[in-house]
Formats: C-alpha cells, structure tokens, sequence
C-alpha cells in the first residue's frame, strides 16, 4: 500500500502460479481484486526524457477501464521507494490520443495477469508475465521483510527492478533484440495463461 503518493515495493521469482497460491494459501490474505489480464504501455518524449531522468508514465488497461500513472525517480536500497500518482480514466484509446498530442509517445508495452490479495496491511500480487510468474509486496518495509520471510524468501532475493528493465535482461541473456513483452511472443506462457 502506497504511504500518501510514496510506492514502496518489491518483486519475488516464483516457479508457477501453483507454487504462489500453495504459499499465499497457508497466510492470512483475502482476495481483493480477481485474476484480470492488463495492457501497459509505457510512454516518453522522441528524446527519451522520462527514461533519462528515472520517470516512468504509464496507461494500464484491464476488464474495460484504464488507468494513467506517473511514477518518479526510485531511491536506491533494497525496495523501490518512488512517488507514484494514479487517476482513473475513462478510454485507454481517447487516453492515448491525448498523450501523443502532448508529444508523448509509445515505447515498450508489456502484458501480464494479475491477482491481488491484501492482509489489510500490505498488497500481494501475483503476476504472471510472458517471462515469468512473480509476486509484488507493496507496503511498509517491516510488513515486506515479514511477508517475505513467511513466503519462504531471504532479503537476497528482492528484486526491484521494472518489468522493462527484467524484459531487456531476459532479452539479453537469450541474445535476442528487445521488442515488447507480450504473450503472442512467448506462446509457451500465453498458452497457460489463458483467461
């Protein structure tokens, strides 16, 4: 959970969706928001300002609505610690319209499914993208390192890089060009990971 407009989060690797919901299970989590697949496009300037500078701005679509986020530079630790601001819209599309003709434009889109679970303090998701299943905690740092630890993980495995920045290592380990992450490229996720 974001303390006022401040993100602090991390990622978790987990082998299957099977493995996140045996261990999610066993803890005191509620359902919040239901298994939904999302379209994020990532949005900058021709100059790359937003990347250059640590900023993100991105439009997430799920079951119909979107959402526009601006996310500012992280601080360096071992959470990501960022300003996030969020607003729900209306159109994904009239959204992206009104981005380019403020000069932004599409540069990396990634999709995933995510399910959300809170235990009232913090919010778990489990995500499932084309390159991997991961769990996200996003709460108080005391809440993360107890989650983390009652899920069977050391503070050795945090991650907090974006999905862009664990796309291009992905990427790159495999030796092939970075485009988008998006299921149709990676036919053996999008093929157990049918809604």
């Amino acid at each position: 959970m974001s303390q006022g407009n401040v993100e602090t989060e991390i990622k978790l690797p987990i082998a299957s969706p099977e493995d996140a919901n045996r261990r999610i299970g066993a803890l005191a989590f509620r359902l919040k928001t239901p298994r939904a697949f999302e379209s994020n496009v990532l949005y900058d300037t021709a100059g790359g300002a937003l990347r250059g500078s640590g900023c993100l701005l991105r439009l997430r679509e799920s079951g119909g609505s979107a959402i526009l986020t601006y996310k500012g530079r992280g601080q360096a630790g071992k959470y990501k610690v960022r300003e996030e601001l969020e607003t729900p819209l209306g159109a994904a599309h009239s959204a992206s319209l009104i981005l380019q003709r403020l000069g932004y434009q599409p540069v990396f889109r990634y999709e995933k499914y995510r399910t959300e679970y809170t235990d009232g303090t913090g919010i778990l998701t489990l995500d499932e993208t084309p390159i991997g299943c991961y769990i996200e905690l996003e709460g108080d740092p005391q809440w993360i390192d107890e989650t983390a630890g009652k899920l069977g993980y050391h503070e050795r495995d945090y991650i907090t890089k974006s999905y862009g920045a664990l796309y291009r290592s992905h990427c790159l380990e495999r030796q092939v060009p970075p485009t988008n992450m998006v299921f149709r490229d990676y036919p053996e996720a999008a093929a157990t990971n049918l809604p």
